[in-house]
C-alpha cells in the first residue's frame, strides 16, 4: 500500500513538473544519487548548480539553486522527476536499493547515467540488478532526447578525449519509455562544471549545458 501511494505521488508529481515546465516553473529540485561501492558519487561539485542555473535561464524552470543529495534506497527518491549519478569507480546496489530504483523509473523516474571515466563495467553490471530484463541501447541521433530546445543532429558533443572514443548515448527503454539514459566517453558533466575547474573552451561547455537542458526538458515531458 505504501509504495502504490508512492508511486501515485511521483506520477502527481512529474505531471504538476511537465505542466510547470511549459508554464515556465517547476518548483522542483534535482537531486545526485548516492550509492554505495566506494565510488566517487560526490565528484563533480559545481556540475549540477550550474545546469539548474542554465535550465533556469533557458528553460524557464524554477529549481532551487542547490542540488539535493538522495540515496538509491530512500523512499524520498520518489520526490524526484530527474536525478544525476556520477564518478569514476565501483558502483554498488543492495537488492533493496536495486528494487528500489526499478520502483521508482517504472513509476515514471528517469535517471541520468554519467560515466565520468572508469565505471562503465560497474554501471552496467548493477542496472542489470535493477532491470535484469533489459539491455542499454545506444540511441539513433534522430531520437527526442537530441531534440528538446537545443538541437543536437550528431548526438552527444565530446567534452573530454580519454581513450579516442566517440561519446555514446545510451538508454534502458522500459514499455517503450526511457527511463534511464547513460553518457559515455562523454563527460558531459564535466562539461557543466565551472569554467575554472576543466578551462574547457566556452563553446564545449555550453555545448555540455544545452545537452543537460535537454535531458531534464526530456524527463520533466515525458514519463
Amino acid at each position: 500500500m505504501l509504495q502504490t501511494l508512492r508511486t501515485l505521488l511521483l506520477g502527481l508529481l512529474l505531471y504538476t513538473a511537465a505542466l510547470s515546465l511549459q508554464a515556465q516553473s517547476t518548483g522542483f529540485r534535482l537531486a545526485k544519487l548516492k550509492y554505495g561501492g566506494g565510488g566517487d558519487w560526490y565528484a563533480n561539485k559545481t556540475s549540477l548548480p550550474n545546469l539548474i542555473a542554465f535550465c533556469n535561464q533557458h528553460l524557464g524552470t524554477n529549481f532551487p539553486p542547490e542540488e539535493d543529495i538522495v540515496e538509491v534506497g530512500s523512499p524520498d527518491i520518489f520526490a524526484y522527476p530527474w536525478i544525476h549519478m556520477t564518478g569514476h569507480g565501483n558502483v554498488v546496489f543492495t537488492d533493496a536499493e536495486a528494487l528500489n530504483l526499478r520502483r521508482y523509473l517504472m513509476s515514471g523516474g528517469f535517471l541520468h547515467i554519467d560515466d565520468n571515466y572508469g565505471m562503465d563495467s560497474y554501471v552496467r553490471r548493477e542496472m542489470k540488478k535493477v532491470f535484469p530484463e533489459l539491455e542499454f541501447v545506444e540511441l539513433p541521433f534522430s531520437h527526442p532526447i537530441y531534440h528538446q530546445k537545443f538541437k543536437f543532429p550528431e548526438g552527444l558533443p565530446k567534452i573530454h578525449e580519454h581513450d579516442g572514443k566517440p561519446a555514446q548515448g545510451f538508454g534502458l527503454i522500459y514499455q517503450g519509455r526511457l527511463v534511464c539514459f547513460y553518457s559515455y566517453e562523454c563527460d558531459l558533466g564535466n562539461g557543466w562544471e565551472d569554467a575554472s575547474i576543466h578551462n574547457d573552451p566556452e563553446h564545449i561547455r555550453r555545448a555540455a549545458l544545452q545537452m543537460g537542458a535537454n535531458l531534464v526538458a526530456f524527463a520533466l515531458t515525458n514519463f
